[in-house]
């Protein structure tokens, strides 16, 4: 099925089949940047009402375009992690798991770790999900999306990571995985969120980061040992995806007992 746009770029794109976004030309200064911008005087009245309904209209966008997918977990990695790397291939295995669970795959859409999860996934016959963002460097979706979305504002996207994912797989990244990585991990630990695992794929990679928050952070008092409970590390895909399942289900029973019990009938 071709793309279906909603007006020309960078506005919200559906597709369903092989990614078609390739090669749009997107604007030096992003919406994102506008909108941080400073206020400019009597530019207010005329600029962050609209900006609102923007907003609003993604939301509403996302929400409709994801509501039916059905349960999917969220793999982050590097954009930058080439075809040829070991990590590339770590990504296709980590999508092809998700898929051979009966889960979408969803990612950030882009190139690196993102298009080899998108890969693996798609490759084994999976719902494979990717939500793009306007970017000055980036521009359109990998081939291995058939299902995607652009979206002008990270939190509107980030949302999006969050409500329709049973939990994250983490491959090597850098400052945007991170960033996935650490807000994650704070809903969680302030329990606005409950049912959701948090897996790092990549014990060497991982290793130092951890050795810090275990080593300079909990002494200094700024977070609880507890709260490295709330990340997993392994290096098995099928072990990663096993343990965000179990971790879902694991919360999802204790609020209803009855719920793994309904499970295993169906």
């Amino acid at each position: 099925m071709a793309a279906l746009s909603r007006g020309s770029s960078p506005e919200n794109v559906y597709q369903r089949g092989p990614a078609q976004l390739r090669g749009t030309q997107v604007p030096s200064r992003t919406t994102d940047e506008r909108l941080l911008e400073g206020r400019d005087g009597s530019g207010w009245v005329h600029t962050d009402p609209w900006r609102v309904l923007r907003i609003q209209s993604e939301f509403v966008e996302g929400f409709g375009a994801l509501a039916e997918t059905g349960p999917a977990i969220s793999v982050f990695g590097s954009a930058r992690t080439p075809r040829d790397s070991p990590v590339y291939d770590l990504g296709v295995r980590v999508g092809a798991a998700v898929a051979r669970a009966g889960l979408g795959c969803i990612t950030g859409g882009g190139p690196g770790a993102m298009e080899a999860a998108n890969k693996g996934a798609i490759e084994a016959g999976g719902v494979s999900i990717g939500l793009g963002i306007e970017l000055p460097f980036e521009a359109g979706l990998n081939p291995y999306v058939n299902l995607g979305i652009n979206f002008r504002y990270f939190f509107v996207r980030k949302t999006m990571f969050i409500k329709y994912a049973e939990g994250f797989i983490v491959l090597p990244g850098g400052m945007g995985t991170l960033d996935e990585l650490f807000e994650a991990i704070t809903l969680v630990q302030t329990q606005k969120i409950r049912s959701f695992p948090i897996v790092l794929i990549g014990s060497d990679y991982w290793a130092g980061l951890l050795g810090w928050l275990r080593g300079s952070a909990v002494p200094a008092g700024t977070i609880s040992a507890a709260d490295l409970d709330l990340i997993q590390v392994v290096d098995d895909p099928e072990e990663a995806v096993r343990r965000v399942i179990e971790g879902a289900r694991h919360v999802a029973e204790q609020r209803d007992p009855s719920h793994g019990t309904e499970r295993s009938q169906s």
